[in-house]
């Protein structure tokens, strides 16, 4: 028996030192962060986010270019070429939107060229495959297609730093695959970037001085150069796909037409006209001839059921019921008597 009690202790003393084990490596692991690194967060162009095309000195462009979003210019105020380019959404020069946009822009800039860590690449892009993630460059260029995989996450940052320029070959391309969104991926160039003839390139480019598009280029993002010129010559640049923005939005706005226009309109309507054209018509008719055949067979089972039948039969229950109760009492008293006797 005394072995037995040892032992239990020892087990139990066991178990709880195993539990608490367990729970240290999970706190140290927990605390000490070293599960899964943080994504990157994407840059936050502020009001630059509207313009398709921002410039510091001017925009010059030929050709029946297209531009998805706005044209800014500051502190220069020359844009020309527009039309035959086409400009869907403002055109602001040397104004106090450009100039905010401009100064948003400046902050970005700063922001993309100081993200660490940051991984080095050699200056030839086309023909790699490049995960979420920052990645430095000296003279970046671009021959045949670079691919982005964003790994199934519509959010994935790309952010490329580039310290001097940015060019791309003829008929070059940015491919996306696995949801990867051109919105979350920045060109912070330190110089100046071209965009060979026929590409197709993607992304938001940053460029500190200016940026030039070659014939038939093609854009899914922004062109933003702070202190140059942007030349556009036969170009698209359309709105950048912006995945992850997609959600905040959702939530508040449907949420609160939702509810509200179809609750108030639904339950006022319905209840107006339903209530007062079905209770007038139905309550004449109905109420006289049911009313007088109903009331009287209704007070003649009333007395029946409450009043003379139940008054006759609740002391006859009451009585049995005492009947039994004393004879259960006597029953009980003789038990004992006999258990008391037998001993």
């Amino acid at each position: 028996m005394t072995s037995t009690l040892l032992r239990r202790p020892r087990a139990l003393m066991s178990a709880l030192t195993a539990v608490a084990a367990g729970g240290l490596a999970v706190a140290v692991l927990v605390f000490s962060g070293t599960g899964a690194s943080a994504a990157e967060a994407p840059v936050n162009l502020g009001t630059a986010a509207n313009f398709s095309v921002l410039a510091g000195e001017r925009v010059t462009n030929t050709g029946p270019s297209f531009l998805a979003q706005s044209l800014g210019v500051s502190p220069g105020s020359a844009a020309t070429g527009f039309p035959p380019g086409v400009v869907a959404g403002e055109i602001h020069l040397a104004d106090a939107v450009a100039l905010q946009a401009k100064n948003d822009l400046t902050a970005a800039y700063i922001d993309a060229a100081g993200r660490t860590p940051f991984t080095n690449l050699p200056a030839e892009l086309g023909g790699t495959t490049l995960t979420p993630g920052v990645y430095r460059i000296g003279a970046a260029q671009l021959t045949g297609a670079l691919t982005l995989d964003s790994q199934n996450d519509p959010a994935a940052v790309f952010i490329f730093q580039i310290s001097s320029t940015l060019v791309t070959a003829s008929n070059s391309s940015v491919v996306f695959i696995n949801g990867a969104s051109p919105c979350n991926v920045y060109w912070q160039v330190s110089s100046s970037a071209t965009i060979g003839t026929g590409s197709r390139f993607m992304g938001n480019i940053l460029a500190q001085t200016s940026i030039a598009m070659n014939t038939g280029a093609t854009l899914q993002g922004r062109a933003l150069a702070q202190t140059g010129e942007v030349t556009l010559d036969t170009n698209t640049i359309n709105a950048p796909a912006c995945l992850q923005p997609t959600g905040t939005p959702t939530s508040t706005p449907t949420g609160q037409p939702t509810g509200t226009p179809t609750s108030t309109p639904t339950g006022t309507p319905t209840g107006t006209p339903t209530g007062q054209p079905t209770g007038t018509p139905t309550g004449q008719p109905t109420g006289t001839p049911t009313g007088q055949p109903t009331g009287t067979p209704t007070r003649t089972e009333l007395p029946v059921t409450g009043g003379r039948g139940g008054g006759g039969l609740l002391p006859a229950l009451s009585a049995v019921g005492s009947i039994f109760v004393a004879s259960g009492a006597a029953l009980l008293l003789l038990a004992r008597r006999r258990r008391q006797l037998d001993s």
